[in-house]
């Protein structure tokens, strides 16, 4: 429990400090390795390993076909065109609301997270940049957005968090309508409300918009002849549509946003291959912190304690409610995965919260959607999601980690517990 325990603070404090995880992440599981007598260079090479490359094996062509779709969307003047319409419908001094619906509608819609934060990222530089808005709330505002309500708590998400208790629980997309209706609203609502207060506060230090440090956005470029809107909002359309409507693979969804992207922008044909380059690059930096996080959180889940864990986690309370809470929660902290980290906890305990629930007359419906609130409510500095979203921003834990905290923590955490109350009040 120790090591595991030295493990986190070490992953944790370093990342913050904005050492690389591509790095730390294996040092700190060989510390972990050390101190319980595992053998370092087998762990290395077979589980940290093999945790990693599972990870690129799944989700390599969804970060590739992002980046590259993004960049093209930035490039080609697209995205400079939504971002300018989103800013005329809701006002330039509501860039943090826009990218904010932007996110939520995507993730709801039911495209990936990764392939969100790639696919709004150029629209949301953008937006930023018009609204003077500091660059620091870009990752909690992504946070917001898609890494929490749109994730776990509105009935019907598609999203794999809101599926997996699925099975665990025999219910469906849409249980526990108004446990999930409520936590919404009190994530979205105080997210949004804490997010514009931030913003506030940095206009009054007079800390605007900067442009990112690889940015190649040249700032004379007000005569450039964008894209009509319409035209421009189209391969988001097509993609979001494949996804969900024709239900093609993701990989096959994007491919095609690529391509329409192409087509709809023939005149600006000298800027695929740039473009391209770049995604691609872009796309290996941001793969790599995130699989070196999912690494880590394999050589946690082989340690002898791993199981004290889970046994600890089931006596915690006699309410299955707090118990399944907190054991999703935890397990999505230590394994830097919200689905990760559900899986165990359910594939683990699941059957034993089921069956107490029923003999005390807990629906199994509160029991899905409680699992699904708490597995959001888990970024900490090691989130596999949030080092992604940092990676593909050039921001830090240092500038950002304060507010994704409370909007995508605090705040979630606090939504939990309202869902554990009225769940136990019968409010389901």
């Amino acid at each position: 429990m120790l090591s595991i325990t030295i493990g986190l603070v070490l992953l944790m404090a370093l990342a913050y400090l904005g050492w690389s995880i591509i790095w730390v992440a294996p040092l700190v599981a060989g510390v972990v390795a050390v101190l319980n007598g595992l053998d370092v260079l087998e762990t290395y090479t077979g589980t940290y390993m093999q945790g990693l490359v599972n990870f690129v094996k799944n989700w390599f062509p969804i970060f590739l076909l992002g980046a590259v779709f993004g960049k093209l969307m930035e490039d080609t003047g697209a995205a400079k065109s939504v971002a300018q319409k989103v800013t005329q419908l809701i006002g330039k001094k509501r860039a943090i609301l826009g990218v904010l619906i932007a996110a939520a509608l995507l993730t709801y819609g039911g495209v990936s997270l990764f392939v969100v934060v790639f696919a709004i990222y150029p629209i949301a530089l953008q937006l930023f940049r018009e609204a003077n808005v500091s660059r620091k709330l870009l990752v909690p505002t992504f946070a917001l957005g898609a890494f929490t309500f749109t994730m776990t708590s509105i009935p019907g998400t598609p999203q794999i968090q809101n599926l997996i208790p699925m099975d665990y629980f025999n219910t469906s997309p849409t249980s526990g309508s108004i446990i999930g209706i409520v936590a919404t609203l009190i994530m979205a609502v105080g997210g949004y409300l804490w997010l514009a207060f931030r913003a506030k506060k940095f206009a009054a230090k007079g800390e605007g918009y900067t442009e990112p440090e690889s940015s190649t956005h040249i700032t004379t470029d007000g005569d450039q002849k964008l894209p009509h809107w319409i035209i421009s909002l189209i391969p988001l359309v097509v993609v979001v549509v494949l996804l969900n409507v024709v239900k093609l693979e993701a990989v096959i969804a994007l491919l095609v946003g690529v391509l329409c992207i192409m087509i709809l922008n023939l005149k600006d044909y000298k800027k695929f291959i740039p473009s391209i380059n770049d995604g691609g690059k872009g796309s290996i930096m941001a793969i790599l912190n995130t699989s070196a996080a999912v690494g880590f959180g394999s050589v946690i889940a082989i340690v002898p304690a791993f199981d004290n864990i889970t046994a600890w986690l089931l006596g915690i309370s006699d309410n299955p409610l707090i118990a399944e809470g907190l054991a999703v929660q935890i397990m999505a902290i230590i394994t830097g995965s919200a689905s990760g980290g559900m899986g165990i906890a359910l594939s683990t305990l699941g059957d034993t919260f089921n069956n107490v629930a029923q003999t005390i007359g807990i629906s199994p419906d509160a029991l899905h959607r409680i699992a699904a609130i708490a597995s959001g409510a888990s970024i900490f500095p090691n989130n596999g999601a949030l080092l992604t979203l940092l990676a593909v921003t050039g921001l830090s834990h240092k500038e950002t980690y304060k507010d994704v905290f409370v909007v995508a923590f605090l705040i979630p955490t606090i939504a939990l517990i309202v869902g554990i109350i009225l769940a136990a009040i019968g409010l389901v």
